[in-house]
């Protein structure tokens, strides 16, 4: 696939992204990485250390255009959700994407921006699958018009697999459609491994087509 470097700047926030793309994109969903702690910073190559930037340095191809933007050293993706929301407008205009094929997926702080990202643009997304991710539970009700495929190592003493146990019941119990998948034994690292490499996710992930664009109100919405 081929791979492109880009530059965010809106006066306050730097981020790089790369932005990989097979011969012919056309008509092909759109398919965003969000990476884990340990590679935040300003060395892009960091990226290539997990997940599915690690799979697309390797040579790995998807029929999809994919992107995987870098989180500044000081900030978790939480705290860039409005940047990464305007990265992501600009490459599905770049790379004439539809608006009902744009998939979300991320890895340990990436599951944490993925839960988030689902939540703050809840008519947004095509699918979310967080790996070894979390979030806040209570807010999930934002998520009952999008699809979600969690993954968890079983045996993650990191990000114990509470964290995704919550946020799908959460969704479940607010009449969305969530579905997590423990790997059973695997700890942290093997787990996120094992669920990009091993299992059938991103076969899964570029398949989602979103149906319903209606607004979702936000938790709690009615005491604003």
């Amino acid at each position: 696939m081929k791979k492109e470097l880009f530059n965010y700047d809106n006066g306050k926030t730097k981020m790089n992204y790369a932005v990989y793309t097979p011969e012919n994109y056309k008509d092909l969903p759109l398919v965003i990485y969000l990476h884990g702690a340990g590679e935040r910073g300003t060395d892009i190559t960091h990226l290539d250390r997990h997940g599915v930037s690690k799979l697309l340095s390797d040579g790995k191809e998807y029929p999809a255009v994919i992107l995987t933007p870098q989180c500044p050293a000081d900030r978790v993706w939480d705290n860039v959700v409005s940047e990464l929301k305007e990265i992501i407008d600009k490459v599905a205009l770049q790379y004439e994407i539809k608006a009902d094929r744009i998939a979300l997926t991320g890895s340990s702080m990436g599951g944490f921006g993925t839960w988030m990202m689902g939540m703050t643009y809840p008519n947004f997304f095509s699918v979310i699958v967080p790996v070894a991710g979390g979030g806040m539970s209570w807010r999930t009700t934002n998520l009952k018009t999008t699809p979600v495929i969690a993954y968890h190592g079983g045996s993650d003493s990191v990000v114990p697999p509470v964290y995704s146990q919550l946020c799908v019941d959460g969704v479940n119990r607010n009449g969305g459609t969530a579905e997590l998948i423990i790997l059973d034994g695997m700890e942290h690292n093997d787990g996120i491994n094992y669920a990009y490499r091993e299992t059938n996710l991103m076969e899964r992930i570029v398949k989602y087509r979103r149906t319903d664009f209606d607004a979702v109100p936000e938790f709690c919405s009615q005491l604003f």
